[in-house]
């Protein structure tokens, strides 16, 4: 049965204090009964693709894009993309008004000729989000989540204010009274 959470993004609500997840946006790649998968789009780090690429390969990749912190689970380097014949998973389809689908791929060789072949749009990251079995479920029901879709564009070009934004377009039915831009980075200073 397919999640109805995968391909979707996870919105922290101001409260969620958790350095790992505080702000985030955390796009759905797996969801089912065994738990649940994503990667954090807001996290860029200080390192660029071009520098971590070096890690990987004696090619270079000049690539001045940041790496993302996709979570704090260790993982394989994972890369957001729209080749459907590079993909270990697919996150969402093609949207039916000529958006391409989006998909995972972390296998070496597959990230390799992603590389070789300067496919765009691409996001690299290190990293990834996990929960067990019911824990997102739970956090969802204690309201530390809002969910939303998003626009394939938006998960690859990540703008600094998106959680502010979506945050905004989600508050008219979870949080009436919060106006977010009030909100602190930390709200128990408030």
């Amino acid at each position: 049965m397919e999640s109805p959470l995968k391909g979707k993004v996870l919105i922290a609500v101001p409260e969620l204090l958790d350095p790992n997840f505080a702000r985030a946006v955390v796009l759905i790649i797996q969801h089912d009964e065994n738990g649940a998968m994503g990667l954090i789009l807001n996290r860029p780090l200080e390192t660029t693709v071009q520098e971590a690429w070096t890690q990987v390969s004696s090619v270079p990749y000049p690539n001045a894009d940041p790496l993302y912190q996709g979570g704090p689970c260790e993982g394989p380097l994972m890369v957001l993309h729209q080749d459907p014949n590079r993909a270990q998973t697919e996150i969402t389809d093609e949207d039916g008004n000529g958006g391409g689908g989006v998909y995972l791929s972390t296998d070496a060789d597959a990230v390799r000729a992603l590389v070789t072949d300067a496919l765009e749009p691409i996001k690299f990251f290190v990293g990834y989000a996990g929960w067990s079995a019911e824990q997102l479920e739970s956090e969802l029901k204690q309201g530390a989540w809002l969910v939303a879709p998003l626009e394939p564009a938006y998960m690859f070009s990540t703008p600094p204010e998106l959680w502010l934004s979506l945050l905004k377009q989600t508050r008219h039915t979870t949080m009436p009274a919060v106006d977010p831009r009030r909100i602190p980075p930390d709200p128990s200073v408030n």
